[in-house]
């Protein structure tokens, strides 16, 4: 059993949703160039034996976040889609974006756009076509769930992004995007501490921690935060940095739509 002088700190939730994963076009359409998904080989996320020396990835990070116009970036999170193409009001912005993808931010007016996603290489199947109004301010476009809408129905959610300064701590936001995982509790120091309670499939929350190496502990969730741990990941954030981990993957990978295991993806915010 863990200690029960836990530290909680659950925060942001779900911030709402809309239809579609069109909402992953909202990132372009300035000029019709394309642009490119950052998705390199180790998946903008962290490997079990712990981080690299810059603490977590940066590619999809923004040094110096603007507080007027909207910033948007789109994270491909379901994991039976098939690799997808966007385009904002008919031009194309963004091709072949695979799962696990997350954006860099996109500079935008806000203003309504039509978007429309196909699968990649296929214009004539339509995932989605719908206008969108972007609103003012930092957001990420998750597509969530799947396609055979087995374990959670196929649906973007958009989350508001705080990107704001958080002083000498780190600010770390889980999203949990595992369709077949349960509600979970997020511990560190064999359950010491609680950094996310009861975080269910889709919701979203954050917190700030001293910058320095952690072993998360990935836990369905009871009232006492004391589930059998299920994974671990290792993680060193920065003081003075701001990240978003995505719960991703499948528990049971071997009985799911898709053949992706469960696992974290960071990338740097601001």
């Amino acid at each position: 059993m863990m200690a029960r002088n836990h530290t909680r700190r659950r925060a942001l939730t779900l911030i709402g949703t809309a239809s579609g994963i069109a909402l992953a076009g909202c990132m372009g359409g300035d000029d019709g160039d394309d642009e490119e998904m950052s998705d390199d080989d180790s998946g903008n996320g962290m490997e079990d034996d712990g981080m690299e020396d810059d603490g977590m990835d940066d590619d999809s990070g923004s040094d110096d976040m603007e507080s007027s116009g909207s910033n948007v970036r789109v994270a491909h999170l379901s994991p039976d889609a098939p690799n997808v193409d966007v385009s904002v009001d008919g031009d194309a912005v963004l091709e072949d974006v695979p799962y696990r993808a997350v954006s860099d931010y996109l500079d935008l007016e806000p203003d309504t756009y039509e978007v429309m996603i196909t699968a990649a290489g296929d214009a004539d199947t339509v995932v989605f076509d719908q206008e969108l109004e972007i609103a003012e301010g930092s957001f990420t476009i998750a597509a969530l769930g799947e396609l055979a809408d087995e374990n959670q129905p196929f649906e973007p959610a958009v989350l508001e992004d705080d990107v704001s300064d958080p002083g000498d701590d780190a600010r770390v936001r889980l999203v949990h995007a595992s369709p077949d995982a349960p509600a979970v509790d997020v511990t560190v120091g064999d359950g010491e501490t609680v950094l996310f309670e009861d975080a269910a499939f889709g919701d979203a929350a954050a917190t700030e921690v001293p910058g320095g190496d952690y072993t998360l502990e990935v836990r369905p969730a009871t009232e006492t935060n004391d589930g059998d741990v299920v994974a671990t990941f290792d993680v060193a954030p920065e003081g003075g940095n701001v990240y978003s981990a995505f719960a991703v993957g499948y528990l049971e990978p071997g009985s799911a739509p898709a053949d992706e295991a469960f696992d974290l993806e960071v990338v740097m915010d601001a």
